[in-house]
């Protein structure tokens, strides 16, 4: 099982460099993507072009979110996470997982795209939707 997204998975972080395309601007890794959508705001998709994903995610507290955040965010996530494991290197990355489960894991109390590892609880949603890619990108290959 992989647990968590850190040392020689870091590459299944969101913080991970690769390009993605959202709403007709590209942006450095799939968390720079995803914060952008949580606002209208068109100073804040710039600066999400363009800071480093932390930046990004620390200022998204700040925001105000638009009004069906709650409802769309997962399929922001499922539209930006399908760009990266759909190119090189990510796609040869994630299918040398195999069968593996993939949870991403943390000690930042999210319960909802992962498992907090203090309490071992959370839906493990991020984790998922990329087992679900991999099974996407395993059927495309045979």
């Amino acid at each position: 099982m992989i647990e968590q997204f850190q040392g020689e998975y870091r590459w299944l972080s969101n913080f991970a460099k690769c390009t993605i395309e959202l709403d007709g601007r590209i942006y450095p890794s799939v968390e720079n993507a995803y914060q952008s959508a949580k606002c209208e705001d068109q100073n804040w998709k710039r600066y999400c072009e363009t800071h480093r994903s932390g930046e990004c995610k620390k200022m998204s507290y700040r925001i105000g979110l638009i009004e069906d955040w709650d409802i769309i965010k997962v399929k922001i996530m499922k539209k930006c996470l399908q760009q990266k494991y759909h190119r090189e290197p990510y796609r040869s990355l994630l299918l040398k997982t195999g069968n593996e489960k993939i949870q991403e894991g943390n000690f930042w109390n999210d319960r909802f795209w992962g498992i907090d590892l203090k309490t071992n609880t959370g839906q493990n949603l991020l984790g998922q939707m990329i087992m679900d890619i991999r099974e996407e990108l395993s059927k495309e290959k045979k």
